[in-house]
């Protein structure tokens, strides 16, 4: 009978000081909000960026924006499109309809340009999006896409099937980052337990490619993947995860509240 593996935290620190890690999957550069939230709680955060974020610019950008801007309802799906967009022209006096934002991350963001009227679902993923009262019919509407190439393919997917015309600005990118060997390194030999915060399932795919199987095997058992959506939960699971924890959302208090909270709380025998 396979022994139970204890994910409580323990009473010992490793050298460092640090009693359990927190893995960071953020975009290069982004990971103090974690470092914030974590701090006080005995945690370490380990930022594995498995990417950067670069802003775009250009003529056809500005264009595609304007368009995107124009349009019968505008979504934005990150602070980066937010900030990528502001960078092109004032936003507070872009607004002519509805904006939506998949998290009040964004919502926070458009708020500091200004922007007064922001959609945001209660639930931050794409599917609390699409369930806004806003977009509840959408057939024949002009909807804008603020974002960056490769995401939230679900939303201008379901939108176009609801019968709606995608009007998509790709206002930055997200450059990939290998994984340094030196960064393994300090992976393999951090506190546990380890809690794998996901916010995203492209940086979670490409950080699982860079892992080496040996790193993969440990992760598979040792760590708790705290996830921000049922989508990201399932994706978890396919790679062999053994703990998923479902975050309240995709923000650092949440993400590392419900670690902590994995943490202290001894499983159930």
């Amino acid at each position: 009978m396979q022994a139970m593996v204890d994910h409580t935290i323990p009473t010992g620190a490793s050298r460092s000081g640090a009693r359990w890690t927190l893995i960071s999957l953020r975009p290069q550069g982004q990971h103090a909000a974690l470092r914030r939230a974590v701090a006080g709680l005995g945690g370490h955060v380990l930022a594995l960026s498995p990417w950067r974020l670069q802003r775009l610019h250009g003529t056809p950008v500005l264009r595609q924006l304007q368009r995107a801007l124009n349009c019968d309802r505008v979504v934005f799906t990150s602070p980066a499109a937010v900030a990528a967009a502001a960078s092109l022209l004032p936003l507070a006096e872009a607004q002519r309809s509805p904006w939506l934002t998949v998290g009040e991350g964004t919502a926070r963001a458009l708020q500091a340009h200004g922007i007064t009227e922001v959609h945001a679902p209660q639930r931050m993923d794409s599917e609390g999006l699409l369930a806004l009262p806003v977009l509840a019919d959408v057939q024949g509407l002009r909807i804008g896409l603020v974002t960056a190439p490769g995401g939230r393919g679900l939303i201008a997917a379901q939108l176009q099937a609801a019968g709606a015309t995608i009007e998509r600005a790709d206002v930055y990118q997200r450059r990939l980052l290998r994984l340094p060997p030196r960064a393994l390194a300090r992976l393999a030999h951090s506190a546990q337990p380890w809690v794998l915060a996901v916010s995203s399932g492209e940086a979670l795919q490409h950080f699982w490619q860079q892992l080496p199987p040996a790193l993969q095997q440990r992760v598979q058992v040792h760590a708790t993947a705290v996830v921000a959506s049922d989508r990201l939960s399932e994706q978890a699971r396919a790679l062999g995860l053994q703990h998923v924890v479902r975050a309240a959302g995709p923000t650092s208090a949440q993400l590392v509240g419900a670690a902590h909270a994995t943490l202290t709380v001894p499983a159930a025998t």
